[in-house]
C-alpha cells in the first residue's frame, strides 16, 4: 500500500514537471539588452581633419635677371636677418649693358646740343632773310627793284621759317630720345642692383633650390621662373587642414582647436581658426568643369597655433580638432542608442503605437520557420501616414518603448537631446543588432552583469 502511494506521488510530480516544462518551452525567447540611465553631461562638438604645418608668412625668393650664380652665402635651415646677403648673380653682362646705356645717353645729349646750335643758326638766317625782305619791299615801293627780286626775298623768308620749325622739332625729338635712353639706363641700373639678392625678412631658409655655378631662369607667362630660396617666419605657424564640405558650415573664425603633430608625440597644442577657404581645394591638374562627382570636396581651414612648437618644420603632418559648439550639463544619450523607425501617425500628427509582432519560442519545434525577409508593414489606415522617425528605445515595464527625440549637437560619444526623454530614463544601448531590429513595445530583459570571479 505504501509503495503504491509513492508511485502515485512520483507520477503526479512528473506530470506537473512535464506541464511546467512545456509551458516554459512555449514562452517567447526574450532578448537581453544593455541599458544606460540618461544623465546630464558637458558636451563638445568636434570637427576633426588632418593637414600640414605651415608658417603664416613665407616668401619664395626668385631672380629678376638671368645669369650664373657666382656667390652663395646661405645653407638650408640657416636663420637669416632682413637685408642679409644671400647670393649674387654674375654682373658682368649687365655691367656692359650699363656702359652702353651711359654712352647712349651721352650721345643723345650731344645730339641735343647740336640741335640747339642748329636752331640758333636757323634763327639767325631767318632774321637776315627778313631784313632782306624789308629792303626789297622799300626798293619796290620806290621803283628801284624788280618784282622778281621781291618774290625771291619773300621765298627766302618762308624757307628760313620752315627750317627754324624743323630745328625746333628736332630739339623736341632729341629731348625725348634722351628720356628714352635715360629710362633704359635706369632699368639697367635697377637690374644690375638685383644681381645681389638679400633676405626680405627675418626667418629661416626652409628650402634652397640653387647651387653656386648654376644658371637662373627668369619666369615668363608660360614658364615659371626659378625659385631660388624659400624663407619662412617660423615665429607664427599655422595648421592648414582639409575640412569636408559637410563640416564647413559649422566652422567659424575664432573657434578654439587642439592640434596634434605626428613629429611631436604625446603633446597637444592650442590654436584658433583664423581663415576659412571660400573655394574648394582642387587637386593639381583637376578641372572644375570635369571634376569627378564622386570625389570628396574639401575646403582649406587655417588654424593659428598659440603654443610654441619645439623644432617645428614646414610640412609636418598634423591633426586638428575644432570645437564648433559646447553645451554645459545637457541631457545626453549615447550615440549607439539612437536609431530610426518607420512609425504610424494619425491625421493630427499624433503617434499611433502598433502592437509588436510575436517573438518565436525558445526551441525550433515550438515555432514556425523564421522568414528570410522582414515582413511588410501592415496596411496604413485611412487618414494615417508612415514616416521615418529618429529616436531611442526606453526600457519601461520590461519592454522596449520607442520614443522619438530631437537631438542637438553631437559630442564624441553622446548626442544632446532637446526633447523626447528626460534625465533618469533608461535607454537601450545594446546589443547593436538588437537595437537595429527591435519593434516598438517588444518584450526585453536587462542583461545581468557577469559574476565576479
Amino acid at each position: 500500500m505504501t509503495r503504491t502511494r509513492v508511485l502515485i506521488a512520483v507520477a503526479v510530480l512528473l506530470a506537473i514537471a512535464g506541464a511546467g516544462a512545456a509551458v516554459w518551452l512555449r514562452r517567447p525567447d526574450v532578448p537581453a539588452v544593455v541599458v544606460e540611465a540618461i544623465r546630464k553631461r558637458d558636451l563638445e562638438a568636434i570637427v576633426s581633419a588632418s593637414g600640414k604645418i605651415q608658417p603664416q608668412r613665407q616668401i619664395n625668393v626668385s631672380a629678376n635677371t638671368m645669369g650664373r650664380v657666382t656667390r652663395l652665402a646661405v645653407q638650408e635651415g640657416q636663420r637669416v636677418r632682413a637685408g642679409q646677403f644671400l647670393l649674387e648673380i654674375d654682373p658682368r653682362s649687365l655691367a656692359g649693358q650699363l656702359q652702353r646705356g651711359e654712352a647712349s645717353v651721352a650721345v643723345a645729349q650731344s645730339a641735343l646740343q647740336q640741335a640747339r646750335t642748329s636752331v640758333e643758326q636757323a634763327r639767325t638766317m631767318l632774321d637776315l632773310a627778313r631784313q632782306n625782305l624789308r629792303r626789297q619791299d622799300e626798293l619796290w615801293k620806290g621803283g628801284l627793284t624788280t618784282r622778281e627780286s621781291l618774290e625771291r626775298a619773300q621765298n627766302e623768308v618762308d624757307v628760313r621759317e620752315a627750317e627754324l620749325k624743323a630745328r625746333d622739332q628736332e630739339i623736341h625729338t632729341r629731348e625725348e630720345q634722351i628720356k628714352q635712353e635715360q629710362a633704359g639706363l635706369a632699368t639697367t641700373r635697377y637690374t644690375l642692383s638685383q644681381v645681389i639678392i638679400s633676405a626680405p625678412m627675418d626667418g629661416v631658409v626652409t628650402r634652397r633650390n640653387i647651387e653656386e655655378g648654376e644658371n637662373v631662369v627668369v619666369g615668363t607667362m608660360n614658364n615659371a621662373g626659378t625659385v631660388l630660396l624659400t624663407i619662412a617666419d617660423m615665429s607664427v605657424i599655422e595648421a592648414e587642414i582639409d575640412v569636408d564640405e559637410t563640416d564647413i558650415p559649422e566652422v567659424e573664425l575664432g573657434q578654439n582647436a587642439r592640434i596634434t603633430i605626428d613629429a611631436v608625440p604625446d603633446r597637444t597644442f592650442r590654436g584658433r581658426v583664423t581663415e576659412i577657404g571660400n573655394s574648394p581645394i582642387q587637386a593639381q591638374g583637376q578641372n572644375t568643369d570635369n571634376a569627378n562627382a564622386a570625389q570628396a570636396t574639401n575646403f582649406k581651414v587655417s588654424i593659428t597655433i598659440d603654443d610654441e612648437v619645439p623644432d617645428v618644420r614646414p610640412g609636418f603632418t598634423c591633426t586638428a580638432e575644432i570645437t564648433t559648439s559646447t553645451r554645459a550639463m545637457a541631457v545626453a544619450v549615447p550615440i549607439q542608442a539612437l536609431t530610426v523607425r518607420e512609425l504610424l501617425y494619425d491625421a493630427a500628427g499624433t503617434l499611433v503605437r502598433e502592437p509588436p509582432p510575436a517573438r518565436p519560442s525558445r526551441f525550433g519545434f515550438f515555432r514556425a520557420a523564421a522568414p528570410t525577409t522582414p515582413p511588410p508593414p501592415p496596411e496604413t489606415p485611412p487618414g494615417h501616414t508612415r514616416r521615418e522617425t529618429e529616436g531611442v528605445f526606453v526600457f519601461r515595464d520590461n519592454r522596449a518603448v520607442f520614443v522619438p527625440v530631437t537631438v542637438g549637437i553631437a559630442g564624441e560619444r553622446y548626442f544632446e537631446v532637446l526633447s523626447g526623454v528626460a534625465e533618469g530614463d533608461r535607454v537601450i544601448t545594446g546589443p547593436f543588432t538588437s537595437v537595429r531590429e527591435f519593434a516598438d513595445g517588444s518584450e526585453v530583459r536587462i542583461e545581468e552583469p557577469p559574476a565576479r570571479q
